[in-house]
């Protein structure tokens, strides 16, 4: 088993703060989602017939499509715990190189090094 790239302490507070963070963020999210619905209880029109059905269907989607974003960060930040646990925390998945950690402390689920993102990236850009 390799060691971690980086102090398991400083790892920890990295995925405490991003998990707080994505906790406040869905249940910021959700409280606007809860919001909206109850504000359209009180409305007999639908949303095929009523000018602003439209525009309440499509915030209500924007906010569900923002709450599951968020919920994959929270898997993310399960997966990252995990390879802390197993002492792979900091370390690149494609390479095997420690993650600078600059990009951990700006994305602490970040599974790659900068490089190998980067490369993943045009690979992808030259792909049908």
């Amino acid at each position: 088993m390799r060691s971690h790239a980086h102090p398991p302490t400083h790892a920890t507070g990295l995925l405490r703060a991003a998990r707080a963070t994505t906790l406040r963020r869905i249940a910021g999210l959700t409280g606007h989602v809860d919001e909206l619905v109850a504000a359209s209880l009180g409305s007999n029109a639908d949303d095929e017939h009523d000018p602003e059905g439209a525009t309440i269907a499509f915030e209500r989607s924007q906010l569900d499509s923002l709450v599951r974003q968020a919920r994959e960060q929270l898997a993310e930040i399960d997966a990252a715990e995990d390879r802390l646990a197993q002492g792979r925390y900091g370390l690149c998945e494609t390479c095997g190189l420690p993650i600078a950690l600059g990009r951990l402390e700006a994305r602490p689920t970040a599974r790659t090094c900068i490089a190998c993102a980067s490369d993943g990236a045009r690979r992808s850009r030259r792909s049908p």
